[in-house]
């Protein structure tokens, strides 16, 4: 008995499309990626990257965390986008770039309402334990606006 392996008419141009559409995300991610690091680094207090090249344990904490969540937001944004590519892109770009703004204003009313001092805490050279307390608060908040999105 013979079996033959037969693929559809359209494998090629699905496959095409499908690589398209990773490529095409990639990019959307990455750019949301970035949105979401300038943003955490723009209302936090102190310059975070040059905080973290400097190897400061908190800030390198803070700055983790925040793009864990950012990362949250930005995988349930695509994951949620529509079904045409187009329309897809489009809607992960929108929801992407609005988790993250909700997730900045939610971070920092956090930080306010429980009177973290977070400047001195990321500019630290020693560890401080507060600092899991605001990862903590970037990765619980960023999972909540996510879950927002879908």
């Amino acid at each position: 008995m013979t079996t033959t392996l037969a693929l559809s008419d359209t494998f090629g141009s699905d496959l095409v499309r499908g690589i398209g559409a990773i490529l095409l995300y990639g990019v959307i991610g990455l750019l949301l990626m970035f949105a979401g690091f300038y943003a955490i680094d723009w209302t936090t207090p102190g310059k975070l990257s040059k905080l973290v090249h400097a190897g400061l344990p908190n800030a390198v904490i803070v700055t983790a965390s925040g793009l864990l969540a950012m990362s949250f937001i930005v995988v349930v944004a695509i994951f949620n986008s529509a079904s045409d590519l187009t329309e897809g892109l489009i809607t992960s770009l929108v929801y992407g770039l609005l988790g993250i703004i909700v997730q900045v204003v939610a971070v920092r009313l956090l930080e306010w309402a429980t009177r973290i001092d977070v400047a001195s805490t990321i500019e630290s050279e020693e560890f401080a334990p507060v600092s899991i307390v605001v990862a903590a608060a970037h990765i619980g908040l960023g999972l909540v606006v996510a879950v927002g999105i879908s």
